[in-house]
């Protein structure tokens, strides 16, 4: 698996929602220029270990950024997993005439004008977490009196993007041990949440560039996906678990773990005092509105169009998806190809229909996916 991205020339316009350490990470960009002017270019890249995936977050850019919503499997990287390993620092002050084993990677470097480089792995408490990149437009900007200036910003960078991303997972493992105590166990079984927030992560990706969305925010989606039905903890077993079809009473019942889920968001906000976090908002949304329909006829709040938000539209797909194409003791899993058609004859009505396509254009990624996230054979 090679570097691939969904906007290689696409130039993303950042909302409100984008600000969070992508904004902090500006600040700090524009404050070191005093000391720093041929630093013009600083990015974070994170790393998840269950896929052995490196994927862009957040930068502070210059000229155009070349990497916006770009994926790449670390071993495919060998100079970059070689720093994971290792913990070693890179210079590369001529990336013209750089030997690497990622041409591509360089070649969007100095496309865009970048033409020197340093690169500081992200680690903490031996925990590997990702990149930090500077990239000078000059050649053997990165000296070693540069390189030693720059190892306090390196470390606050990497710090706050450790803070940023453990605050994410502080927010699951909540939740997870809710979930535990509270027996919902239904059919969000662990490799359903895996795979439907993949899901969400690959339509988000190709989406982002079109709505002005950032890495930040797909990444936000891909960690807060998994909660979407956080508020099914407040269910009664009887009505969770009943093997038929809901009476309407019941139903009525069953529709309000949207309405508990947004009060539970609410007091994990204020029990973590992640009231004023900029990412919050992605999560609100996931919450409240993967059970609403582009045409108006989901709930609670029967929200129509773009009423309902992007992350709603993006994960009620990847949700009801995962759902079809599974083994529930309830029914045999739906082929991709019937999953899809579903989502098709659906789609402006139930699914947004970009949403719908992405997924269409995306089989040989579903396949990995569901490889990689198998689910075990049910008794």
């Amino acid at each position: 698996m090679g570097i691939t991205s969904a906007s290689d020339s696409t130039k993303v316009a950042y909302r409100p929602i984008q600000q969070g350490l992508a904004e902090r990470l500006m600040c700090l960009h524009d404050e070191m220029k005093r000391d720093f002017d041929g630093v013009n270019r600083i990015a974070v890249a994170i790393y998840e270990q269950k896929t052995d995936i490196l994927r862009s977050f957040v930068h502070s850019s210059e000229s155009d950024n070349p990497f916006d919503h770009t994926v790449a499997r670390l071993a495919d990287l060998k100079s970059l997993a070689e720093l994971a390993r290792t913990g070693a620092r890179r210079v590369i002050n001529d990336l013209t005439d750089h030997v690497s084993s990622a041409p591509a990677h360089r070649r969007r470097l100095t496309g865009a004008g970048y033409l020197s480089s340093y690169t500081v792995p992200i680690f903490h408490k031996g925990v590997f977490y990702g990149f930090v990149f500077f990239n000078s437009f000059r050649k053997g900007y990165f000296t070693g009196p540069v390189v030693r200036g720059l190892k306090a910003i390196a470390e606050v960078v990497s710090l706050q993007t450790i803070m940023e991303l453990d605050a994410i997972r502080m927010i699951q493992a909540a939740v997870k041990t809710v979930r535990q105590i509270s027996r919902v166990r239904d059919e969000e079984t662990g490799t359903h949440l895996e795979r439907m927030s993949r899901y969400t992560r690959l339509i988000a990706l190709r989406l982002a560039p079109r709505k002005g969305m950032s890495d930040e925010w797909v990444e936000f989606l891909f960690q807060f996906s998994p909660l979407h039905d956080v508020g099914k903890i407040a269910v009664p077993d009887q009505i969770l678990f009943k093997p038929g079809r809901l009476t309407t009473e019941e139903f009525e019942i069953m529709k309000s773990h949207v309405g508990r889920g947004n009060e539970i968001v609410q007091v994990m906000a204020e029990t973590f005092r992640l009231t004023q976090a900029p990412y919050l908002r992605v999560l609100r949304n996931v919450v409240a509105h993967h059970h609403e329909a582009v045409d108006g006829s989901g709930y609670p709040a029967g929200l129509a169009g773009d009423e309902v938000s992007l992350e709603g539209r993006i994960v009620a797909v990847a949700d009801v998806f995962d759902a079809l194409t599974s083994t529930r003791p309830y029914k045999k899993p739906w082929s991709v190809e019937d999953a899809l058609g579903f989502l098709t004859e659906q789609s402006g009505k139930k699914f947004d229909p970009e949403a719908v396509e992405v997924l269409k254009q995306s089989r040989s990624a579903i396949a990995d996916i569901q490889r990689q996230f198998a689910e075990a054979p049910l008794d």
